[in-house]
């Protein structure tokens, strides 16, 4: 999944794609109603590629935790959103069962799986083929020269 040209910003509901870069900030186009408007720097904007969930030993980057999902799911939408946040918080244990209980809260899995099923929805995630460790086959190269005498 490719999330770097994918944003957040406070204030602001949805997701937003950076379309161009300014010389104060970006112009981004809403992935629900495609109306662009500038980003300025003074602006909370981070993109999706720069979030990560804590978990009790590390950080897992957001797109990370969207391919779990992903997979879990099959490809298909998650849960809704709007339940209560004790069917989040289970369905979210199963997808990430070490997630750090105390630092993730409610409202942070919502956000999470709200912009799953947004992007879902919208035929942006996919899984990246997994990078073969194989040589490709490759066929040997005949070379024809004629050597002439001299």
């Amino acid at each position: 999944m490719d999330l770097k040209d994918i944003m957040s910003i406070s204030g602001k509901g949805g997701l937003f794609k950076s379309i161009a870069q300014t010389k104060n900030g970006v112009i981004v186009e809403s992935l629900v109603d495609k109306k662009r408007f500038p980003v300025y720097v003074s602006d909370k904007a981070s993109a999706l590629e720069d979030i990560s969930i804590f978990t009790k030993d590390k950080d897992i980057p957001l797109k990370d935790v969207m391919d779990l999902i992903f997979k879990k799911e099959s490809g298909g939408p998650c849960i809704d959103a709007k339940l209560d946040d004790a069917k989040l918080k289970k369905y979210f244990e199963e997808v990430l069962p070490d997630y750090d209980k105390e630092r993730v809260y409610a409202s942070d899995i919502r956000k999470l799986f709200t912009w799953y099923n947004l992007l879902q929805s919208m035929g942006l995630l996919k899984m990246e083929e997994e990078k073969k460790d194989e040589i490709p086959e490759t066929k040997p190269v005949e070379h024809k020269e004629k050597i002439e005498d001299q």
